[in-house]
């Protein structure tokens, strides 16, 4: 009996989908709280957070995530 990863990828992405506003909000919290300590290196910790949510976007069949022109996050 081995190990099915087609069936683990999919309840990944059935938790992923179900969940990604509160993953969204868990990648914030992270990354606000890596600023308070390492506030002189907020521009990279931004950036890495929002490389997280073009991914969680993109993993949930999204085109734009926050980070792009005309995404959520633009304004």
């Amino acid at each position: 009996m081995g190990i099915n990863f087609d069936e683990i990828k999919k309840k990944a992405q059935h938790a992923l989908d179900q969940n990604a506003d509160k993953i969204e909000q868990g990648i914030d919290k992270a990354s606000g709280f890596a600023k308070s300590r390492l506030g002189q290196h907020a521009d990279k910790i931004d950036n890495v957070s929002n490389k997280a949510k073009d991914f969680l976007h993109k993993s949930q069949g999204g085109d734009q995530g926050p980070s792009s022109p005309g995404g959520p996050g633009s304004q």
